[in-house]
């Protein structure tokens, strides 16, 4: 609309920013380099961090050198030293001998020691009827089934699980009592004194528990192995995936290439409780060939009689 004369009789220059603020090139020379270098170093924050990293490094070194070493007896499918190679270095023995019932159980005051047992008929708890055998070769058992409420209908054969007894002797005639009740339980479970302990639940407790009445000496190690055996029978084989039945199963078969039994040169309570879950859980896995061979020679022995008579 109208024309303003220009202020400034020349073109003024202004010196306007690039970036938001300059750093030293590093590219330019040596020099400069080295000192900007220098300045870094010299700041005690960076050093503070540096300082952090070299700690958490060496931490982590010492917790990786701990988790190798806990890898070593942790006895697992996946471990690297399992109890398939543990196995070799134990010096387990037979059975011998006969318990001192009143140190493990007390003092008998002329009422008679009852072991009272509640199992499911769906799915019978093989091993501690194995151990039941066992306890009859060792004491005067008193073995009795019964029949609960909940449960509506008991197959014949299992009725029938324990062999028939002179019915005119007396209960104090015996050293220890065996009963059996069929009754709608998720998980065996035992009873022994009402008074003085809790129900022991998990056929695998109840199985270390019969299994201390026979007496046999077990060192750490070997009651360490035994107790791993039994758990992964239990938790892993029974009610694992297909996938973890065939990775146990594959554990056992490697066991049993070293040694004719799970822990030792002998029969532990490791292939009682382990022979019975493979009878009972192993369905469509493929079994290997020592762990075939292995099951064989626990048919072979009398106390497995009965259980594969129920099975049949």
């Amino acid at each position: 609309m109208y024309q303003v004369k220009p202020i400034s009789g020349r073109e003024i220059h202004v010196d306007l920013p690039t970036c938001m603020y300059r750093l030293p090139n590093i590219h330019r020379d040596d020099g400069d380099r080295d000192h900007a270098f220098q300045d870094a170093e010299a700041d005690p924050a960076v050093k503070a961090l540096e300082a952090r990293q070299d700690e958490i490094m060496r931490r982590l070194y010492e917790l990786k050198a701990a988790v190798e070493g806990l890898s070593k007896t942790i006895t697992t499918p996946d471990a690297d030293i399992d109890v398939a190679h543990l196995s070799e270095v134990v010096n387990s023995k037979p059975l011998a001998g006969t318990a001192d019932l009143d140190i493990l159980l007390g003092k008998n005051y002329g009422a008679l020691r009852d072991i009272v047992i509640n199992a499911n008929p769906s799915h019978p708890p093989l091993s501690l009827l194995v151990l039941h055998c066992l306890l009859r070769e060792r004491f005067h058992v008193l073995s009795t089934v019964h029949v609960h409420s909940s449960v509506s209908n008991v197959p014949p054969h299992l009725l029938a699980c324990f062999e028939e007894q002179d019915k005119n002797q007396s209960r104090h005639d015996f050293q220890l009592g065996f009963t059996l009740i069929w009754k709608d339980v998720p998980t065996p479970q035992m009873k022994f004194s009402i008074q003085n302990m809790c129900p022991i639940e998990g056929e695998g407790n109840i199985a270390r528990f019969l299994f201390a009445l026979l007496g046999q000496q077990q060192d750490p190690i070997t009651a360490t192995l035994v107790d791993s055996w039994i758990d992964m029978a239990i938790f892993q084989l029974a009610q694992g995936s297909s996938k973890e039945k065939a990775a146990v199963l594959r554990t056992i078969n490697a066991a049993l290439g070293r040694s004719p039994w799970l822990v030792g040169a002998h029969r532990s309570l490791a292939d009682i409780v382990t022979c019975c879950v493979v009878l009972q859980a192993a369905g469509p896995v493929a079994i290997p060939a020592n762990v075939q061979k292995w099951m064989k020679s626990c048919e072979n022995l009398p106390e497995f009689n009965g259980v594969y008579k129920l099975l049949q």
